[in-house]
């Protein structure tokens, strides 16, 4: 079968001929109907060859759908032909996060070697995929896996980032939004849906700006050297009450801080260079502001987006290659020309 894999660290990936998997014991083949490309994936192609954490080749994708096409034994659960998405932060199951579905968070994932696919282990830039357990598999019913399957990450990563703050997030408050791609996009559309905050969304072109108030942002706002000034020209004096960075670069970083007001939020999603950090301190920012770093998302919260999804409140911007098109997928999305998600589809 194809696959597009990472062969060498600091290289672009390659499309390779590799042997079509078997499920073993408790796991699941899925022929893939629909993988996500995704900004990670770009971080991990230019990890340096010194330390390379994951074992190579290695198949791409950590957002994956598909169908099930054979279980192996010990699965109850599924039925071959049944449509899926794929939960991606796989953990062992049974610590104490995990049994709150919280396997983003496994506190024995590293020690007993367990990875997402995609990040460790074979993911979904295939025609087929091994999926280590039935509980990392979501029904999709009725969605279409093309529009779907950017949830699995870009969706259920905002999802999971916006929900501690919106308690906060009243009527009156300000959420903004820096990165308008992949994720913030979606983030804007849940921010708009799931609470009365006004969105300014930050990013560094008009084309982008553009595309922010298309899909929800009430105010936008140029992301360069003025953006903290030109932010607070519109919150005043109270400043933002969340900031949802989805860059992760240290300017963006800095943003965030600049702009946030007493007692509000500050969450970087983005992984941007891997070394950014925001500056805290009792005089680095507003009286009792939070700073997180979220990771991924539960799996009830993934059926959540889903729903949502369903009901019609999230559209994903998508832009759809073949299996032998990949490449250029991956192409694009490193030179930050895509709007939206890219997908490949197999078929």
């Amino acid at each position: 079968m194809k696959a597009i894999q990472i062969v060498k660290p600091g290289n672009r990936p390659e499309l390779r001929e590799v042997d079509k998997p078997t499920p073993g014991p408790g796991q699941v083949l899925l022929k893939v109907t629909a993988a996500g490309a995704c900004h990670s994936d770009d971080f991990v192609l230019n990890m340096p060859a010194e330390g390379f954490p994951y074992p190579l080749p290695m198949t791409l994708g950590h957002e994956g759908a598909g169908v099930v096409a054979e279980i192996g034994s010990g699965v109850t659960s599924l039925t071959e032909g049944t449509a899926v998405a794929v939960y991606g932060p796989w953990g062992c199951g049974v610590c104490h996060f995990c049994s709150r579905g919280l396997e983003n968070y496994c506190t024995r994932a590293a020690e007993l070697g367990i990875a997402p696919p995609g990040l460790g282990n074979e993911g979904a830039m295939a025609e087929y995929m091994i999926v280590d357990d039935a509980r990392h598999l979501v029904p999709l019913g009725d969605l279409d896996p093309v529009a779907a399957v950017p949830l699995t990450d870009a969706g259920l990563t905002p999802y999971h980032a916006i929900k501690p703050s919106l308690p906060k997030l009243v009527g009156g408050t300000t959420a903004v939004v820096i990165g308008a791609g992949g994720l913030g996009h979606i983030g804007i559309q849940l921010l708009r849906h799931l609470t009365p905050a006004r969105i300014i969304a930050l990013d560094v072109s008009e084309d982008k700006l553009a595309f922010a108030r298309e899909v929800g942002a009430h105010e936008t706002v140029l992301s360069d050297a003025d953006a903290v000034a030109n932010v607070r020209k519109i919150t005043g004096n109270d400043g933002a009450t969340a900031v949802f960075d989805f860059v992760g670069l240290q300017p963006t970083i800095d943003t965030a801080m600049g702009v946030v007001g007493t007692m509000g939020d500050v969450v970087i999603v983005g992984i941007g260079d891997g070394v950014a950090a925001a500056k805290v301190g009792f005089f680095s920012q507003p009286y009792e502001v939070s700073v997180r770093a979220p990771y991924w998302g539960a799996r009830d919260e993934l059926i959540e987006v889903l729903d949502l999804a369903r009901d019609g409140v999230l559209e994903v911007a998508v832009e759809k290659f073949s299996l032998d098109d990949g490449l250029e997928a991956y192409r694009r999305l490193a030179a930050n020309e895509l709007r939206g998600r890219a997908v490949v589809i197999p078929d």
